[in-house]
Parts: structure tokens; sequence; C-alpha cells
């Protein structure tokens, strides 16, 4: 286990480049399985979790070749299925929530599947149904073990038809979209996730071979088709890692530059910051945050508080809710922030409640935060990390509070940012890395 100590209080100047986006190269990589060809992907971020899937997959015998740092060549010409029943995977998989992706495309190609009963967050209950509700749709049968650790799914034929999904899922669509390209006959998936990693998915599906149509609606229709060829693809810059740099800017009073942010997939980001106050400038394709002394919340057009909540895209992202609710402790104004999601995601806040920020938890979901417009700088204090997206907001309240903050647990933020103590260091943040014995 490892911990950050970081020094805070140091206004931030530079540019920052965000990694590959880590839920869009879940995907992807996963959908090397579809082919006995090359498929050659770049700007794979180097993080624990991506890393653990690519791991997976060397396993099971896809040949792997990195080309260059975040380029790799994949091809699953020569698999061992027998390596899904193994206790080795058991082990692997149940560490990796991403691991659910494999199903749908060794499913399509093979018959069946096996996956460990998954980790990853601890942010309340996520669960896996609407996979595998679409992959019996499909046709396919589910197989549970007694103990309900190991979920196993086959079929003899996948069968195209329709289907309305009870949630709009993004690993739930992305994983039935990879089940059912290859699928006989025509798949409708209605009320489907829509996010820019399910359209990029889909779009790369489509050079593979695929016939996928409705891309960037609710409402896809695959054809299948009997096989997919090779291709290459680049992965999105990572939309949350965006967002936390514009938090961090704006916290800090640091003026920081974006670079190659995508602009067209970013949907609501920068209008949600921007109603927080926060300056955003556009520069070609990069995002520049200005300095700013204090930013103040708005309001709504009657006078009513401002209330940011997550929601299926091209709502606002729920990975983001706890970087926007950070950065507001010194907003001037209040904000109520509604996390409708993951009922335990906003738990937290009472670190940032001890580091002297004023918040209200009024529940699970919801939480009301009172900005302090700068006037009582947040306190150092010692923290650990509960998962990804909350570890970062807590590294950034540490670089805006006064004193020295200690964060445990740091592997958590290591699943999802990659070596982000590197890449602050390099804005003149004061992050060291430390590893327990």
């Amino acid at each position: 286990m490892g911990t950050f100590i970081i020094e805070g209080g140091h206004e931030l100047k530079g540019a920052i480049t965000p990694q590959g986006a880590k839920n869009e190269a879940l995907q992807v990589i996963s959908a090397v399985l579809l082919t006995d060809q090359e498929v050659e992907i770049s700007n794979i971020p180097d993080i624990i979790d991506v890393n653990k899937l690519i791991d997976i997959l060397r396993n099971l015998g896809v040949k792997i070749r990195k080309k260059e740092k975040g380029t790799f060549v994949f091809q699953a010409d020569d698999l061992n299925l027998d390596y899904l029943k193994s206790d080795e995977f058991r082990k692997k998989g149940s560490s990796l929530r991403g691991s659910i992706m494999i199903m749908g495309p060794l499913l399509a190609r093979f018959g069946s599947a096996y996956m460990s009963k998954p980790g990853g967050d601890k942010i309340g209950r996520r669960r896996l149904d609407t996979h595998f509700d679409g992959f019996k749709k499909l046709g396919a049968e589910l197989i549970i073990d007694e103990d309900k650790s190991f979920f196993g799914i086959r079929a003899e034929k996948l069968k195209g038809t329709y289907m309305l999904l009870d949630e709009a899922s993004v690993t739930g669509t992305a994983n039935i979209i990879l089940a059912a390209v290859l699928s006989e006959g025509t798949t409708t998936i209605y009320n489907a996730a829509c996010e820019p990693y399910i359209q990029q998915l889909s779009k790369m599906l489509n050079r593979m071979g695929a016939k996928i149509s409705g891309i960037g609606s609710n409402l896809l229709t695959i054809e299948g088709v009997e096989k997919l060829e090779g291709t290459s693809h680049r992965v999105l810059p990572d939309m949350i890692e965006i967002g936390s740099w514009i938090g961090l800017a704006a916290i800090t009073k640091s003026e920081i530059t974006i670079k190659n942010v995508n602009w067209d997939n970013l949907g609501q980001i920068p209008r949600v910051f921007e109603k927080l106050g926060i300056k955003l400038i556009r520069k070609n394709n990069d995002i520049f945050i200005p300095k700013q002394e204090h930013y103040q919340i708005q309001n709504f057009m009657d006078g009513s508080i401002l209330s940011v909540s997550d929601a299926p895209w091209p709502g606002f992202t729920p990975d983001l809710l706890s970087i926007i609710l950070v950065t507001a402790t010194q907003a001037q104004g209040t904000v109520m922030i509604h996390q409708k999601m993951f009922e335990s995601r906003l738990f937290f806040v009472d670190k940032l409640i001890d580091m002297g920020a004023q918040i209200i938890l009024c529940d699970p979901h919801r939480a009301t935060v009172i900005g302090l417009n700068r006037q009582s700088q947040l306190k150092a204090t010692v923290m650990s990390s509960p998962d990804i997206r909350a570890g970062i907001s807590l590294l950034i309240a540490a670089l805006s509070a006064k004193g020295t903050s200690e964060i445990h647990n740091i592997e958590q933020i290591d699943r999802g940012y990659e070596a982000i103590d590197k890449k602050l260091n390099a804005l003149g943040a004061k992050i060291q890395r430390v590893s327990n014995i």
C-alpha cells in the first residue's frame, strides 16, 4: 500500500496533457477478442485497471506487442479458454470490475464466457443485471455457482432480437454490442447508453466489419455478421481527468492549459464548471484556465440555489460530481450536489468537513456545499482514498489546503490516473509518493 504526502497551498502553472480514457480503453481492448486478426490500439493509459485487463488477455493467450508508449498490437488467434475456469483467473478477475467486458466478445465468438464476481470501487451497489439480461435475450443461458462468486454464460448460437434496457448502462450497452455484432440476424437496443466511449467502440467495430447504425443515439441497430477483421483505433482523451484538472486549477488559483481535450466529446462538462464561476477559454483544441482569486456559483434564473446532478449522456457524468463538490468548497455561493446513481459515493465528504469545508450531507445521494469564498483555507489532514473519484477529489483538496496532508490507499487513485504525482509535480505541486512497509 502506498501513501501520498502533499504539501498544500502552492499555485500551479503550465500545460498538462490528459491520458487516454480509462472506460473506453477497457471496452476497445476487450473487443480484440472478436477477431483472429491484429488490432492496434493507441493512447492506452498506463493505469492499474487497464494493465490488469491486458494481463488477463495475455494469460488467455492473446498475443500482445507494445509498439511504443500507449500503443499495443493485439492478436487473439490462439486462445486458451480453459484459463477462464482457473483459480488464477478467478483471483485476477475478482480484482477488476472491467473484466466483465470480455464476456460479450467471448460469448459471441466461442459460445461461452466466465467471470468472477467483480471488484472495483466501493461506491455502493453496482449491479450486473443489464449485461446478463441482454445476453439472455440474445439466447444465452446464465450459469451461477453455489456461492455466487463465479458467473458463466453460454449459447450454441446467439440470435438477434429487440431489447429495451432497464437502464442506460454504459458497460452493459458495450457488452451487449460486443455480443450482438456476431449474432445471427438483427439486434435492436433501445435505451442504450450513448456516451462518446460507446460511440468510439461502435465506430471501431464498424471498421472491423460490423454493421451498427444509430451511433450517438439511444436506439442502436446491429446487423450480425459472420466475421470481423483487424483495425487500428485511437482512444479519446479522458474526460474525467480533464474535469479533474479544471477543478484543480480553480481551487488552487492556478493557471493551467489542458492540451488536446477533444472539445466535441466533453458534453456538459465545461458548462457545469462555468456555472461554478470558473473561466474556461477555448484555444483551438485546448482549454486554458486563467488564475482566479474568486469564482462565484450561479443561481438559477428564479434565484433558487444551483443544483448539479448526474444523468445518462448527454447529461453530466457521475464521475465528476465529487470534483464539482470539492471545487465548490472554495467558491462564493451554495450548490446542491445530487448523486443519483451510486448511494455511497458522497460518503468521503466527512474528510472534507474535517479539513474545514462547510458541507451538509443530506442523505447518501445529496450534499449541500456552502462555498467559503477562500475566507477559510482548507486545513491539512490524514485520510484514505475509498475509490478512484473520491481519491482524486481528496488529492485536489490537499493541494489547496494549508499544511501537509497524507492520503493512504493511493492504489485506488492509481487505478484511474497515470503517474499523477509526476504530472502535477511538473506543474509545481509538492507530492511525495512513499511505500508503506
